[in-house]
């Protein structure tokens, strides 16, 4: 099983790149910079669980389906 950071990022970009946005786009619109989106997509970093709420709300999702599992 790989380290749930990855999991989380890959399952994040999925998300984003399915609106057709870059990570400018969706930082933008979460309110944060997109070199924490990069961070967050790459498995670099683990955000809180604000930032989970702020990336729901700018997709458009409930705060349940950002998790793949």
């Amino acid at each position: 099983m790989s380290d749930i950071r990855i999991q989380f990022g890959k399952h994040l970009r999925q998300l984003r790149e399915a609106k057709g946005w870059t990570q400018e786009e969706l930082a933008d619109k979460a309110g944060m910079h997109f070199t924490y989106i990069g961070q967050i997509e790459r498995g670099l970093r683990n955000p809180s669980l604000i930032n989970l709420e702020r990336l729901a709300r700018a997709l458009g999702i409930n705060a349940g389906k950002l998790l793949p599992f």
